[in-house]
């Protein structure tokens, strides 16, 4: 026998925040259904059999491929089905994602008309998916009682977790539904976990502007420049987040109840996040994802599920060419993928386009942060490939194979990290840019040493922080709208965005 929460039948609505409320509803009964089953679990209590909660799901139908958009929003890349039929999503965390939730369902409504049909799915929740942020109920059990978890709740399934959707892979059986959505709700609570893990903060306080980099000293700026505006009663920022979700509040707003639950971990986790935040969650997230592009592929991997609207790679680089200087940046227009981490997903013959709003804002930023403009900007920029690698040391490969390739293909600029970045970007929607500062000059004799590579971080670092924070706000500044580029979509793209 199974045991399932009360039935809510499927309702429809004309209006986006009905319809979402009912998403809450559901949502927060399967949750209710599944915390109390497994505190009986833990207490020892025989539950009588099976125990199951589904998520709520999102189903739109339409006859014709027109539009109904207004002026407004016709110019949106997202928001609207690409042809007649039966589309649908499963949803999961409307607390989370209540404001982006309610800003897909308003423009369904208004490209489409008619009704948004909510429901309860036939897809279980995980109950590891339904614990609250500081539940740690299985810890209590024996290895024994753990083991019987199977057999009394859904456990995580992986082959409802895929990217096929992304990837542009899935097919649809014939009477299925099409995808909302590219990820299912299993596939975004998967890596809303997962980022909790890796960045050591809670989903939540992630912004929808994102900085990544690959070191420490960027990440130490970063917390000076949040712990300063922090003392700032003017600033836009309303609190920042640190790792063991510490919270520090604007001076003069009150402490939230959930501070207080904030603890400094005894140990940094594997990939580091920091959060300047603005109430409307337009403000900065920046992780720091250590080097490798198997570290920018996991971490992108799961900040996707959040939707940011941009994500910017600021790190250090191999100068290629001789007329570089240590210093000098380089804005990546192009990319040469030898990283390998996305070759499954993301086949190589796929170009990486540079999107021309992120191109613009760094620029910008580069010319409003370091006061040098036109021409003369060209003196400390340099546009043009970058080439990534997933080995370190490709300088000590015989013949030089690697440095004829990047010859050939241009490149001035190499680095482990920037090409999966942009890749995952393209792969998963998500504008993407990417800033480099030169390091050292392997191939001209210039490598870093201890004293050399000192003054210029110290030099650098925080300059090119600054451009890339002031590029975010830029991006924030001209819209959302103008940021999710056709560019980003396939032919048969999914609705939300």
């Amino acid at each position: 026998m199974t045991s399932h929460p009360s039935f809510i039948a499927p309702a429809r609505f004309t209006d986006a925040a009905a319809a979402l409320a009912q998403v809450h509803a559901i949502y927060d009964q399967s949750i209710a259904h599944l915390r109390h089953a497994m505190q009986r679990f833990v207490a020892g209590e025989d539950l009588g059999g099976h125990v199951r909660a589904c998520y709520p799901l999102v189903r739109i139908h339409t006859d014709t491929v027109s539009r109904k958009a207004a002026a407004d929003i016709a110019c949106l890349s997202y928001g609207f089905v690409a042809g007649p039929g039966r589309f649908e999503t499963t949803l999961t965390r409307p607390d989370l994602y209540h404001r982006y939730y309610l800003e897909q369902f308003r423009l369904l409504l208004q490209n489409h008309g008619g009704e948004i049909e909510v429901a309860t799915s036939n897809q279980p929740i995980p109950v590891h998916f339904s614990f609250a942020e500081h539940d740690h109920v299985e810890g209590q059990m024996s290895a024994e009682r753990r083991t019987l978890m199977r057999d009394v709740f859904d456990l995580p399934d992986l082959a409802a977790m895929d990217d096929g959707i992304a990837n542009g892979t899935y097919q649809p059986r014939p009477g299925d539904a099409l995808p909302l959505s590219l990820f299912t709700a299993p596939r975004m609570d998967y890596s809303l976990h997962r980022l909790r893990h890796y960045t050591g903060t809670g989903p939540e306080h992630f912004q929808n502007f994102v900085l990544f980099t690959n070191y420490q000293f960027y990440i130490d700026e970063f917390i000076a420049l949040g712990r300063k505006a922090m003392q700032d009663p003017d600033s836009e920022y309303i609190a920042f987040i640190e790792p063991g979700n510490m919270v520090t509040r604007r001076v003069g707003l009150p402490a939230e109840a959930a501070d207080a639950l904030g603890k400094e971990p005894p140990r940094l986790p594997q990939m580091p996040g920091y959060h300047l935040v603005r109430s409307d969650n337009a403000g900065i997230t920046m992780v720091n994802i250590g080097v490798g592009p198997a570290n920018a592929k996991n971490i992108t991997d799961h900040i996707a599920v959040l939707r940011p609207h941009a994500w910017i790679m600021l790190g250090h680089c191999a100068g290629l060419r001789n007329s570089q200087q240590l210093g000098d940046y380089v804005l990546a227009h192009g990319y040469v993928r030898e990283d390998h981490v996305l070759d499954e997903e993301l086949p190589l013959w796929v170009p990486i386009p540079a999107l021309a709003e992120i191109q613009v804002a760094l620029e910008q930023a580069v010319a409003d942060v370091t006061q040098v403009s036109g021409s003369a900007l060209k003196s400390i920029m340099r546009t043009g490939t970058v080439a990534s690698t997933d080995n370190r040391n490709w300088e000590l490969l015989p013949d030089n194979q690697p440095q004829r390739r990047f010859s050939q293909s241009r490149a001035v600029a190499l680095d482990m990290e920037s090409a999966t970045i942009a890749a995952n970007g393209f792969r998963f929607r998500v504008p993407y840019g990417t800033l480099l500062c030169v390091s050292d000059k392997p191939l001209h004799g210039e490598i870093k040493l201890p004293g050399m590579a000192n003054h210029f971080y110290r030099e650098r670092v925080d300059q090119h922080l600054r451009i890339g924070i002031r590029a975010l706000e830029l991006l924030r500044s001209q819209g959302i709208d103008q940021l999710h580029s056709r560019k980003l979509r396939s032919f048969a793209e999914v609705a939300f965005q």
